[in-house]
């Protein structure tokens, strides 16, 4: 703990309390200390350390340029300047491949700063998040759009609207739970698949485009603030600061909005 943390760190069981009291909470990511600290002593319970750095600070096309060490720098400088936030780490593409790299890799992002990892997949990275899970390292399973895949994927689609689909996302949460997960991250899937996986699980499950009805939202800072570079915002993306005059408000509406279920509103879910 950094000096001038004097709060109470939020953890994975203050998570889990708030889930169980019915309380929404918040996730939002950031990169560097000025920014991390904003968003700390806003209230944000997590900050995502996450490989979407790729494309709003190195200006990739996507996520899979992003390195380790790419992660770990920015972590480090995230740890610096955050108060009491729960910090997530992307665990970046490719480097879970193999059981061995992803302790390897989960263990080095931990001794950095995070208090959680997270992975993208589904039934695939139940036998790692177990694995992670043992060691003492809490895993958040990243399902639906799952953009270190979309090579494969084929585009930024919503995901779980066949009944197919939906079955099989319903079937891998509840067994990344069982497996040890201690958070699930849901993006792009319908809002009624969400509000169904969240109710089925007793985990947290964290939304970005899935409604209303997980328990906690998260954003990318720069599609809070209106600076994407994207020349079309994605429909769940709202910018706060539009309705506010300074980022530290803009913040504080988020929290705000996500807490009272304001948001996401109707125009920012999929169906």
């Amino acid at each position: 703990m950094s000096a001038h943390q004097s709060q109470s760190l939020v953890t994975i069981n203050t998570l889990q309390n708030l889930k169980a009291k019915g309380e929404k909470f918040t996730c939002l990511t950031a990169y560097e200390s000025t920014l991390a600290n904003i968003i700390s002593q806003a209230g944000v319970e997590i900050i995502l350390v996450g490989d979407s750095l790729g494309m709003v600070i190195q200006g990739h096309e996507s996520t899979l340029p992003v390195t380790m060490d790419d992660l770990i720098y920015h972590l480090r400088n995230v740890s610096r300047g955050n108060v009491n936030s729960h910090l997530m780490a992307d665990m970046p593409f490719m480097s879970y491949a193999t059981k061995d790299a992803a302790l390897l890799n989960a263990g080095i992002l931990m001794q950095n700063g995070a208090h959680s990892i997270k992975l993208e997949g589904g039934h695939w990275i139940c036998d790692l998040t177990n694995t992670l899970a043992e060691r003492g390292i809490p895993v958040c399973a990243h399902m639906g759009l799952t953009p270190q895949s979309i090579n494969r994927i084929g585009g930024y689609f919503v995901q779980g609207r066949d009944t197919d689909k939906r079955d099989e996302m319903i079937s891998e949460a509840k067994a990344l739970e069982s497996a040890g997960a201690s958070l699930l991250l849901l993006e792009c899937v319908p809002s009624d698949l969400a509000k169904e996986i969240t109710q089925s699980l007793s985990i947290p499950v964290i939304g970005i485009g899935a409604g209303v009805s997980t328990d906690a939202q998260v954003m990318v800072i720069h599609d809070l603030l209106g600076i994407s570079c994207l020349e079309k915002s994605p429909k769940f993306v709202k910018n706060f600061l539009a309705e506010n005059d300074s980022i530290q408000s803009s913040v504080k509406a988020y929290v705000k909005a996500v807490k009272e279920k304001q948001f996401p509103a109707e125009e920012h879910t999929f169906f």
